[in-house]
């Protein structure tokens, strides 16, 4: 029998009143001050999606396109104009504090940790606040200190850790009372590359191993790459992609770059589609337009005018594909 989905979005639609100041002078500011003129403004439109439990989806969009509105209603702080929503189950605004025994949060700009005081004292304090009785509250305090490896900085206070070992800790408070899926704000901002990879490390091996369904938001692709294994794309409210990653990459992939490490000092490669992106002694990079030319036509040409020691093709990065279907759906807006 097939599980029910641990999120479930039909035809959310979300709107907001906001203020705009009429144009003018004295007597526009007076208006304004009394009848002030508001306009709608739609931020998720008619948006449809579902998550199985366990899954681990990126959801991204440009600034504005309804992310935080969304995440907002699944956590039941907004309610939804119109559609239905669902998350393990409940009604997220019916049932919020049902649903905040489910649910755990990171964001990467806010933090649940007490600044003053050491981490062990706000895992006391969360396991109070969700209920947790004292022999399970240490056994899952001890389980997330062994694979976070929070064992030396337990005592230390917060305002004494660095931002890495900060997020560690927060992901750690997120999960403590064991929630079945766990929504991110941008978890790893201002976090060094090796910082990063700890973290994206440590939210895979929880979702894989725990069955934890991950809900990710971030400008940074390598979170999505590293992380998720399937993309779900807004733009100005409305569904523009969902599937697969590596699909999301087939579908809007027009380039590619080529590294060719050769016995000759130099190659000449003038072909249509081709342009040279470096040229050094023995390595040629090349960016490849695949609606033009094709990889193998590339190196058949480098062949041709030497023997070849080596080479290297890569896919273009995961934000450039993105960009170009932001661009389409702009593209797309702006005809219609």
């Amino acid at each position: 029998m097939r599980a029910a989905p641990a999120v479930e979005i039909t035809d959310l639609c979300k709107a907001f009143h906001v203020r705009r100041p009429r144009p003018g002078g004295f007597v526009a500011r007076v208006q304004n001050f009394f009848r002030p003129h508001t306009q709608t403004v739609t931020a998720v439109d008619r948006l449809s999606f579902s998550i199985a439990p366990g899954e681990r989806v990126a959801f991204v969009g440009p600034n504005g396109a309804g992310k935080s509105t969304t995440l907002k209603v699944l956590a039941g702080i907004l309610q939804p104009d119109a559609g239905s929503v669902r998350v393990l189950g409940l009604e997220p605004a019916r049932q919020r504090r049902e649903l905040a025994f489910r649910v755990g949060t990171v964001f990467g700009q806010r933090s649940q940790l007490w600044y003053q005081l050491p981490p062990r004292d706000t895992f006391a304090l969360l396991g109070r606040v969700y209920e947790i009785a004292g022999t399970e509250h240490r056994r899952r305090l001890d389980a997330l200190t062994a694979a976070f490896g929070l064992g030396p900085i337990l005592d230390t206070p917060v305002r004494q850790l660095s931002l890495g070992e900060r997020m560690r800790c927060e992901i750690a408070a997120s999960l403590l009372h064991a929630p079945r899926i766990l929504f991110l704000d941008e978890p790893t901002i201002g976090l060094d590359v090796s910082a990063k990879a700890v973290i994206r490390e440590l939210l895979h091996t929880e979702s894989a191993q725990n069955g934890v369904t991950l809900l990710l938001t971030s400008h940074d692709t390598g979170d999505i790459e590293r992380v998720c294994e399937r993309v779900i794309v807004i733009h100005r409210g409305r569904l523009l992609w969902d599937g697969p990653i590596a699909h999301l990459r087939r579908r809007y992939l027009t380039t590619k770059r080529l590294t060719v490490w050769s016995e000759a000092e130099r190659l000449e490669l003038q072909l249509p589609g081709v342009r040279v992106v470096s040229s050094d002694a023995f390595r040629t990079e090349l960016e490849v337009a695949l609606d033009v030319a094709s990889v193998g036509q590339v190196i058949d040409a480098a062949l041709a005018q030497s023997p070849v020691r080596d080479l290297a093709v890569e896919d273009a990065p995961l934000d450039a594909v993105i960009r170009a279907l932001y661009a389409e759906a702009e593209a797309g807006s702006s005809e219609s």
